[in-house]
This record gives C-alpha cells, sequence and structure tokens, in this order.
C-alpha cells in the first residue's frame, strides 16, 4: 500500500537578529513511498498527517480558485525579514550538492542519490511555485502535493520524498538545516531512494528570497 506522510508547515519564531531568521521559521517535510518513511538560518518546509493512496491522491488542478494550497498549509516571511542578507552568491551547483547528499549518505551506510531530470523538473515546478507567491509549503498554488508533481513529469514512482527550505544563501545551509530538523533528515537518509532532483529559484521582489526544493524518489 503507498502511503503519504504529509507534515503540515507550522508557524514558529521568525528571528530577525543581524542574519535574520537564525531561528527556524518552519520545520516540515514531505514523504510518500510504499512503506513508512522531510533548522537553520532561513525556512524549512512538523506533525505528520497520513493519507492512503486508496483514498485518492490524484492530480488536482487549478478551477475557479486561483489558490487552491489548502488554508493553514504554507507560511510568508515578515516585510523585511531577510533584507541584511546577501543572496549575490548565491547559486545552485547540481552536481555539487548531489555529492553532498550522497558524501552524508555514504556516511550511514546508505547507497548514493543519481540526479534525475523528471525529479529536477518537479522540483522546479514547485519553486516556481513558491517564489510566485512568496511562501514556503508543500501544497501548490493548484492544490497539488509531491506526490501530484512528480507524477505530472511521468515518472513512475515507488516513492517520493521533497524537502523544501526558503531563505537560505547556499545548498550548504539549507542542507545543514535539513540534517537538523528530523523529519528533513528523515527524507535524506531513505534507504530506498536512488534518485534526486534539486531547483533554486531566486526573485529579489519576494521577502523570502531563495527557494529550494529537493526531491528523493525511487522509480516503480
Amino acid at each position: 500500500m503507498l502511503r503519504v506522510v504529509l507534515l503540515a508547515v507550522a508557524a514558529a519564531s521568525l528571528g530577525l537578529g543581524a542574519c535574520s531568521m537564525n531561528t527556524a521559521g518552519l520545520s516540515s517535510g514531505f514523504a510518500q513511498s510504499d512503506t513508512a518513511s522531510s533548522t537553520s538560518t532561513g525556512s524549512l518546509g512538523g506533525s505528520p498527517s497520513t493519507r492512503s493512496s486508496l483514498t485518492g491522491s490524484g492530480t488536482q488542478v487549478a478551477a475557479l480558485n486561483p489558490d487552491m494550497a489548502p488554508t493553514g498549509s504554507y507560511e510568508k516571511a515578515p516585510r523585511g525579514a531577510l533584507a541584511d542578507r546577501n543572496y549575490s552568491a548565491t547559486a545552485l551547483n547540481p552536481e555539487r550538492a548531489r555529492d553532498l547528499v550522497n558524501q552524508y549518505r555514504a556516511e550511514k551506510g546508505l547507497k548514493p542519490l543519481r540526479l534525475n531530470a523528471a525529479l529536477t523538473e518537479a522540483a522546479k515546478a514547485h519553486s516556481r511555485d513558491l517564489a510566485k507567491w512568496d511562501r514556503i509549503s508543500h501544497y501548490g498554488s493548484d492544490g497539488s502535493n509531491p506526490w501530484d508533481r512528480v507524477k505530472r513529469t511521468g515518472y513512475k514512482p515507488k516513492l517520493a520524498a521533497e524537502n523544501v527550505g526558503t531563505g537560505q544563501v547556499s545548498f550548504d545551509e539549507v542542507l545543514v538545516g535539513w540534517k537538523e530538523s528530523e523529519g528533513h533528515n528523515k527524507n535524506l537518509l531513505i534507504g530506498d531512494a536512488r534518485e534526486m532532483g534539486l531547483a533554486l529559484v531566486q526573485d529579489p521582489k519576494t521577502e523570502f528570497k531563495s527557494f529550494w526544493t529537493l526531491v528523493i524518489g525511487a522509480p516503480m
């Protein structure tokens, strides 16, 4: 039986000191698989709810409502929360990011992940959507969840998991946050995972500035 574990985004204090948001703003992760199996400066996308795919987890498409993300499923940054951070060098090197994730998995005795174009496509779609709405969530503005977005790419997942982060200056920073967050760390260390996709979208006009999405999966 496929199982979805969705950790809803919960509000917490946003540290507004010299580095901005030194405490976790959000802590959420998402994982779905056929077995039981998502903080740092910036925010990471607390308390799980579970639903079986047999009750319906199909792709949801926006209809009349321009924003179909469930109420309470996302969080925004206070105005100016990250204004003192320098994002001029913020960039994503997918191969280096993969190597850092695999180094961490190797330390735990786990197999490495390879980059996958479809999972990267799912990650990019979500990061773009988060940037458009300037928020952090595992739901898309069309009501989609990570499992939906992975399947939309044509990927046939045996399992899929998603970590998100907003406001981090570098992948190193967001990875530290994921390691220190129980749910996100579990996603990084899913033993059956085989592939990953990663995306970064930046928008200086937003409050969050940077929007990171990591999708981890294994094909059927």
